[in-house]
């Protein structure tokens, strides 16, 4: 965990993802030309100069507004704000300074932590005399930046965090996390679930489709376990996004889905198996992601003592390439069965970094029944020698004298499942011929 954080704030559309995506180093915040990209606020780590910190970037802030969504996005700045040691205003410096930035700078100031100001987007250095104007909000720490180019950002830096202790060289390996991806469709709850998870209001939640645009992270720790969890936008079809906000949020949900270890497929109970659902679950099965089915809004489905069955039986129909997946019920808002759900993604993760020693794998491969395995007709099949080639997902090597069927290759999944588990996490066997 960080004890050092920078909060970006600003009013919308001045660059501050932009400047949050230069500091940490990588494009992780949703950048482009729609005002209210950024909505949650979104956490990265950084490094300056052998100093690590975490920067906060936070939605366009609008104070006293009544409309439901810029009133949530200035929540989540008053939580990274009270979080902050240092405090970033950004303001557009080909604009001018505005009333709204004069509001924001005597509301920052009056918070009494350190804050400076960066004007953004100065280009070249015949813009700089209009940053001047600027010194009239009242905060003396002025830094003329262009965070598109980088331009005056590493004063700004050496600013910011000039106080903050350096980085002591360890031999310490980094303790493993896990990392769980929350996908799914437009208003299934999965914002509601990470909050949940987290004990806050990491993620916005209203009851609009599509609130969630950019990945929301957060870490936890539970039963000793090191969870980080990203709440992604709502999955659609391509044909289905309008807004280039839309389009990327959808782009950013799948880098992130490809970049987890587990993936928490939540369906709502209340509509049941939709194809768009069965489309995303086919996704997250290519990506060769450990799933867990999490149907979600449990408590607001009618129940007899044969509910949970049935509705297992529908889902397992629907999306057979899953059939690897443990299917949790829960209800994210009433937090019904959402503290089994944590243990479950151990063991997935655990399932995922298994490995079979070799000598082991051929014991196991004694006990195999090619014949069971149906196959068309022709040269038998014969299987002299199978090894686990790599975990995340696990892989396996079949050593035979013919190319492997689907059906051999189905076979030897179920035995190996049955025999040394592999839960909630897809295997891959590759063959190769032995001549």
């Amino acid at each position: 965990m960080f004890t050092h954080r920078i909060a970006i704030l600003g009013r919308p559309n001045v660059g501050k993802s932009t400047l949050f995506n230069r500091i940490c180093g990588r494009r992780r915040a949703l950048v482009g030309n729609e005002p209210g990209m950024t909505r949650d606020r979104i956490y990265a780590p950084a490094e300056w100069q052998g100093r690590t910190f975490e920067v906060i970037d936070t939605g366009g802030l609008v104070p006293n507004e009544k409309d439901l969504m810029a009133s949530e996005i200035f929540n989540q700045a008053r939580v990274a704000i009270e979080e902050a040691s240092q405090l970033v205003l950004v303001v557009d410096g080909q604009k001018g300074a505005t009333s709204l930035d004069e509001e924001l700078a005597s509301l920052l100031r009056r918070e009494g932590k350190p804050l400076s100001l960066a004007v953004n987007k100065i280009d070249v250095n015949q813009s700089a005399p209009l940053a001047a104007e600027f010194y009239g909000l009242g905060i003396p720490q002025l830094f003329a930046i262009s965070a598109e180019h980088g331009l005056g950002v590493d004063d700004l830096l050496d600013h910011l965090t000039r106080d903050f202790p350096r980085k002591e060289e360890t031999d310490d390996l980094p303790e493993e996390v896990t990392n769980i991806a929350i996908i799914g469709r437009p208003n299934v709850g999965k914002s509601t679930l990470l909050n949940r998870l987290t004990g806050q209001e990491r993620s916005i939640v209203t009851p609009m489709a599509g609130t969630t645009r950019d990945a929301v992270d957060a870490e936890i720790e539970s039963n000793g376990h090191r969870f980080r969890l990203v709440d992604t936008a709502g999955l659609r079809r391509k044909g289905k996004t309008r807004l280039m906000a839309e389009k990327l949020s959808v782009i950013q949900a799948r880098r992130h889905l490809e970049r987890s270890d587990v993936a928490l497929l939540l369906l709502d109970a209340t509509e049941g198996v939709t194809a768009l659902d069965t489309h995303i679950g086919g996704y997250a099965h290519e990506s060769g992601r450990s799933v867990i089915l999490v149907v979600n809004k449990w408590d607001a489905v009618k129940k007899d003592a044969r509910t949970t069955l049935e509705y297992t039986r529908v889902l397992r129909e629907e999306m057979k390439y899953l059939d690897y997946a443990p299917v949790i019920f829960l209800s994210a808002l009433t937090g019904q069965r959402t503290s089994r759900l944590l243990a479950t993604v151990a063991e997935v993760a655990r399932a995922r970094r298994k490995r079979i020693p070799t000598a082991e794998m051929n014991r196991f491969l004694e006990t195999l029944d090619l014949d069971r395995a149906p196959s068309p007709a022709g040269k038998p099949m014969r299987l002299y020698y199978l090894t686990q080639a790599g975990t995340s997902p696990p892989v396996f090597v079949a050593f035979t004298n013919r190319k492997l069927y689907f059906s051999v290759e189905r076979y030897i999944e179920n035995c190996i499942r049955e025999k040394f588990g592999f839960t909630g996490t897809p295997i891959i066997i590759k063959s190769r011929l032995k001549k």
